[in-house]
């Protein structure tokens, strides 16, 4: 929202026409093409009356532009204060990107500014060295499109050593955490950035061998009775995975939850918390997890 009224669509359609004009290439249908492709349609109307009729004073009658130069956009002071609060993000400077013209630059806000209460603690460790030299030789396997040999502690504390097909990098917001997804279809394989120990390149893979495997993810139904700001808070919980919200009446609703088949212990927990304001209607497998759930806790209680 901040850039929404900063080089929007009429600045956008114009820099084209005009570059055009420039080069000598621009005509009355293109003018029209122009407009059309890159406006909405009330836009594309008002772009080309106001500069057929001279309002906007920038093409003569042979659509001629007294402007010498092919027009830039520059960015504005807000978009490089903004770009510069980026790069103080720890996670950005695994990329690497250019920062050449923000020095000097306020940041439009800092890290601190928020403050995360759905977030472990125990994130990757964005600015260790090691960590951040295996995070840019894995994005160069993908760019060049070659295999990964890896070392990596798994959680049982066994070292591992593979030779793999990289298939996609994921980034966790709630565990603060990359994965990487290695493998093909269908049986994929996630290891958590963290635990790799070792990372180099290796032999060029062929693009089928990356295909992407189908995302088979698991879903809940849930009903909710909106007692208690319970509706607010489920929303606020769930913020980060893909959700279908239906109001039933006044305060009931239904909510179709989609997760990942690892998270399904951490989703049990998480719906458990909610009390009886939370039910699930489906799946049953699910429902019976939470059955066996609640019996062993009245076991040992």
């Amino acid at each position: 929202m901040l850039f929404s009224e900063v080089y929007g669509s009429y600045f956008n359609v114009l820099a084209v026409i005009l570059k055009e004009s420039v080069a000598g290439t621009l005509t009355r249908s293109r003018l029209i093409e122009i407009a059309s492709e890159k406006a909405f349609a009330e836009s594309a109307i008002r772009i080309q009356e106001a500069l057929e009729t001279g309002e906007w004073p920038l093409l003569d009658g042979h659509l001629r532009t007294p402007i010498k130069n092919v027009p830039t956009m520059p960015l504005t002071t807000l978009q490089k204060r903004w770009l510069k609060a980026l790069t103080l993000d720890p996670r950005i400077r695994l990329f690497d990107p250019p920062m050449a013209g923000l020095e000097g630059v306020e940041p439009l806000y800092s890290p601190e500014t928020f403050e995360y209460f759905d977030r472990y603690t125990d994130g990757d460790p964005f600015g260790d060295v090691g960590y951040i030299e295996r995070f840019r030789t894995i994005l160069t396997a993908f760019r060049e499109k070659k295999k990964l040999k890896i070392g990596f502690k798994a959680h049982t504390g066994k070292t591992h050593s593979w030779v793999c097909t990289p298939r996609k990098l994921e980034y966790s917001p709630k565990d603060d955490k990359f994965r990487l997804i290695v493998g093909t279809a269908p049986n994929p394989s996630a290891i958590n950035l963290a635990r790799v120990t070792w990372c180099e390149l290796g032999n060029p893979f062929p693009e089928e061998g990356r295909r992407e495997a189908e995302q088979i993810k698991e879903f809940l139904v849930l009903e909710l009775v909106d007692e208690r700001n319970a509706l607010e808070r489920v929303m606020l919980h769930f913020s980060h995975l893909e959700k279908e919200t239906v109001r039933l009446n006044e305060n009931h609703y239904r909510i179709t939850l989609f997760y990942e088949p690892d998270d399904e212990t951490e989703m049990l927990i998480r719906v458990l918390s909610f009390g009886p304001m939370l039910r699930v209607t489906a799946p049953e497998r699910f429902i019976a997890l939470i059955r066996e759930r609640l019996r062993k806790q009245k076991i040992f209680s």
